[in-house]
């Protein structure tokens, strides 16, 4: 299967969890807009969502995969199985200890690190703490999904570890849907959202077992042993952990400093979700499918194709996300009004998450490359590296964010992760050029430059169209009209984008196939 193929099949499920997840945000704008329960339901989400980054997604992905590729490549699928067994032994223990720990200290990492800014406010700190809780085990059951997940795309089968992100926003709509249907108060809402997390973990969890016991593995459950294989896993674990979870420890930073404003969480949370859109279809596709395949490639000894393979996806990154960036930051406003303004979304929070989505747009291409660059690291187990950048990012991060927010507010914090962003991409890049594991190509600096030029030509087409749909996205316009008038102008700007960079070898429809796919015999 080609790399295009496989992207496609990743990308797709995700797009369908993205545009569920859009629905679950309209419903959470109409239902809580950005007022207090907003703040606190948000603010609860963000804690188990940065561990699930941090301790399963970062980890499993960057040191799990490779290990069990090389398993697979070594002793076969029953060797890849005697490996799983003896890490999810490790692996639930410790998720179990580690959950337990952290339900006895929520008061105080409520209080000192998720909202400090909601200290004044004891009914918001009581409800963040309970919330929290409620929600923590979800971190279980993704970890645990996670470690599934990577034995699926280790084994080529992406559709099911791709899909069961899904049923989170799925199990989210229902609980929102119910709670506008009864007419129930923010609060009772909040409170149906935070249970409806726990259900929908334990539901994604179940998908992922089901797919790898259709893939021909049953893993059984074997007695905690530390053994080499898993002394190694620890140890590319652990700093992996940190460096995958770098968007989610900036924005965890950002929360706590967005605390002290009313509703300022939950207006940098609209605005994530949109970006998180072309993130994670795009970014992840490329993340999940990349590791593995320069895994296989590098075990095998095939470094000539390894190098094709890093290099084509970051032409396929670029290819995708920087009319994505221009499209966001041209679009902000008529994006926000037309996804968010109803009921509890006000004209004025419309301005707000605009500006924040604006900005995020330019940090968009620097985020999803990090996607594309971090796996030359991990595949060649390596996750030291990627964690130093990340901490550099994080100082930066944290630095501007401080000296921002009280002049900007929320453009600040989103300011701070994007320059955050883009600094974690220079170092990785300069990093393998330098070490010769990325193969500088002048075609691909040639054919970057020509998709710019593309960016540059859909962006004045949007430019001058724009006026002319104005009328349609007034905040007075039936919701109809809205979507038929953005609707056209993401037409537009896809027709102008592609004709353009097909036409003036930005891209070439050919290259695209010859070069992503996968030979059957790669030279070495």
């Amino acid at each position: 299967m080609s790399l295009v193929k496989k992207f496609a099949t990743v990308g797709g499920a995700t797009l369908g969890s993205r545009i569920f997840g859009f629905a679950r945000e309209t419903f959470m704008a109409a239902a809580l807009g950005t007022g207090p329960m907003a703040d606190v339901f948000y603010a609860a989400f963000r804690f188990p969502n940065l561990f699930r980054r941090l301790f399963a997604e970062g980890a499993f992905n960057a040191a799990f995969v490779p290990l069990f590729s090389k398993e697979i490549e070594a002793n076969g699928v029953e060797g890849a199985k005697r490996f799983s067994e003896e890490v999810f032994g490790v692996l639930f223990s410790a998720l179990l200890i580690i959950t337990i720990i952290m339900e006895l200290m929520m008061p105080w990492l409520v209080e000192w690190v998720i909202a400090p800014g909601f200290a004044d406010d004891a009914e918001k700190t009581s409800l963040t703490i309970r919330m929290a809780a409620v929600m923590f085990p979800y971190l279980m059951c993704m970890s645990l999904t996670a470690m599934l997940s990577g034995m699926l795309n280790s084994l080529h089968h992406f559709f099911a570890a791709a899909i069961a992100p899904v049923f989170l926003n799925v199990v989210m709509i229902a609980a929102l849907f119910y709670g506008l249907y009864i007419g129930a108060e923010p609060r009772v809402i909040a409170w149906y959202l935070s249970w409806s997390v726990l259900v929908a973990g334990l539901l994604q969890l179940l998908v992922v077992y089901i797919g790898v016991r259709a893939a021909g593995i049953n893993i059984g459950f074997r007695r905690p042993r530390m053994t080499p294989n898993v002394k190694r896993l620890l140890l590319l674990a652990v700093p992996a952990a940190v460096t995958g979870g770098i968007t989610q420890i900036n924005q965890i930073i950002g929360q706590a400093i967005a605390s002290g404003k009313e509703g300022a969480i939950a207006a940098l949370q609209y605005a994530d979700r949109i970006y998180q859109l072309p993130l994670g279809v795009v970014g992840v596709a490329v993340g999940v499918v990349l590791l593995p395949e320069l895994a296989r490639a590098l075990k095998g000894g095939y470094a000539r194709e390894a190098a094709n393979i890093q290099n084509r996806s970051i032409e396929f990154v670029l290819f995708l996300t920087l009319p994505a960036a221009a499209g966001l930051w041209i679009l902000s406003d008529a994006i926000i009004r037309v996804l968010y303004e109803r009921g509890a979304f006000s004209a004025e929070n419309t301005a707000v998450v605009a500006s924040i989505l604006a900005i995020y747009g330019i940090g968009l291409p620097g985020f999803v490359l990090i996607k594309a660059l971090q796996p030359g690291f991990y595949a060649r187990e390596d996750t030291k590296t990627p964690m130093r950048f990340t901490m550099i990012s994080v100082v930066i991060n944290s630095g501007l964010a401080i000296s921002l927010f009280p002049l900007i507010a929320e453009r600040g914090i989103a300011t701070a992760e994007a320059a955050a962003g883009w600094t974690n991409t220079f170092l990785l890049f300069t990093t393998l050029v330098w070490r010769g594991d990325l193969v500088w190509e002048w075609t691909m600096a040639k054919r970057t430059a020509l998709l710019l030029v593309a960016t540059a030509i859909m962006s004045a087409a949007l430019i001058y169209a724009l006026p002319y749909a104005s009328p349609w996205l007034s905040p007075g316009s039936h919701i109809l009209h809205q979507v038929l008038a953005l609707g056209a102008l993401l037409a537009v700007a896809i027709v102008v984008y592609f004709a353009a960079a097909f036409l003036i070898g930005g891209a070439d429809l050919g290259m695209i196939r010859r070069n992503l796919k996968r030979k059957a015999k790669a030279q070495k």
